[in-house]
Order: structure tokens, then sequence, then C-alpha cells
């Protein structure tokens, strides 16, 4: 019997099985579609055949370590969550992951890694009581720095100059992007019906850490809560598949 492929990601914790969105989107994605998934949950990237988390160790491919990268191998053993969907659904799901990365995602890094209430009373809290001693005192200021830089990347030089303008402009894009969001569910039990798809594992890793995490200062939080079907939709694919 062929060994199973090995899932190494974050460890859980504020109710999730990982808390990290690209290693929930990886899991949840396994689990919808049933991959035989031997997963390991680490404390630390050093702990990972790569060094970086997520990382999927296969048997024909070697490890493999970014996310879609993984879902795709995933979908090449046969394990496709879309494999149903429509020729104007799968339009439609290309729209939504470029609608979540350039509304939702730059503010959830905000959120979580640049906010510094959020950042010194929750994030960091977390990695430093959770990473082993001693790369517990400088591993998450460096991923601190990391998502930093990657925000600088996203919003470009306007991030520097005028800070207090352009956050509030795009916390109110990730407001709309939600709603959105929401619209689009309605009461359905997934995006596309009554089957997951890799748009609602993705939709899922975005919005469950941002619904189960304390955080001190939950501006978008706040809005994500008073959306009932995207709160409704978290906790049952939470309580279905985990």
């Amino acid at each position: 019997m062929a060994a199973p492929m090995e899932l190494f990601c974050w460890a859980g914790g504020w109710g999730l099985p990982s808390v990290d969105p690209d290693c929930l989107a990886v899991l949840t994605y396994a689990r919808f579609t049933g991959a035989p998934l031997k997963v390991h949950r680490v404390t630390s990237p050093w702990k990972s055949p790569s060094g970086h988390l997520p990382a999927l160790r296969t048997r024909d491919e070697g490890t493999i370590s970014k996310p879609q990268q993984i879902i795709t191998h995933l979908r090449k053993q046969k394990y496709n969550a879309d494999y149903d969907l429509s020729a104007t659904q799968s339009a439609d799901t290309l729209a939504f992951v470029s609608l979540l990365e350039e509304k939702l995602l730059p503010v959830l890094i905000h959120t979580f890694w640049v906010d510094a209430k959020n950042y010194v009373e929750h994030t960091r809290k977390w990695y430093a009581e959770t990473i082993p001693f001693p790369l517990n005192f400088f591993l998450p200021n460096a991923m601190h720095k990391r998502h930093l830089e990657r925000l600088q990347l996203m919003w470009g030089d306007d991030y520097m100059e005028d800070e207090e303008k352009l956050e509030k402009e795009l916390y109110r894009e990730a407001r709309e992007c939600l709603t959105l969001l929401s619209q689009r569910l309605g009461s359905q039990k997934f995006f596309f019906g009554d089957s997951p798809a890799s748009l609602d594992a993705l939709v899922f890793s975005r919005l469950a850490p941002l619904l189960k995490a304390k955080l001190p200062n939950g501006k978008l939080q706040q809005h994500l809560k008073s959306l009932q079907n995207l709160c409704n939709y978290c906790t049952s694919i939470l309580s279905l598949y985990f």
C-alpha cells in the first residue's frame, strides 16, 4: 500500500484546526475531498520538511509548499472539489478568489499582524506561547516583519505616505467584500449549493480566524459578526468537517 501524503501545518487554536489561513485552506480542501493525508500540526516551520508551512510531502513530487500548488497536486490525485462545477461557476470562482486576494487579504494581514493592539495582545502572544523556546523569542518578530513587507508590496508607496487614510479606505473595501460574500451565499449551505468547492475552502480559511480570534481591536470582526449567514457558514463547516 502506498504511503499516505503528509501535510505539515501550523497547530490549532481559537477553536480552529489551524490558526494559519493558508494551512486552514489546504486542510479544509482535503477534508472536502476526502484526500487521505497524514496531518502533522506543528509549532514551528522548522519542523516542516521545506522550512515553510503548509507543506505537503508526496511520494512522487517531493515536498510542495505553496497552498495553491498543494491543492493542484490533490486535484491531480483525483481529489477535486470542483469536478461538478459548470463553466459559469468556474468563472465565478476565479472572480471571487481575485476579490478575496485584493480586497480582504491585505486587511486581514493588517488586522492580525500590523494593528499594534491586536499584534501585541493577540497574535504575537499566541505564537510566543506556542512556538518552542528559544525560537519563540525571534520567530514571531520575523513573521511580523515578513507580513509588514508583504503588505507594503500589496499597498505600494501610498502606504507610507498617508497610512491612516489608506487604512480607512481599505477597511471600507474589506467590509464591502464581506457584504458581497454574504449576499452571494444567501441561504445556501455552500457557495454553489449543497456541495463544497475550492472557493468554500478559501472563503472559510479567510473568515474563520477573523470570526474566532479574540481580538482587542475588532473593527472588521464586528462587521463579519453582523452577517449571520457567514457566521453560520463558518460554524457549519467546522462542525461538519472538523
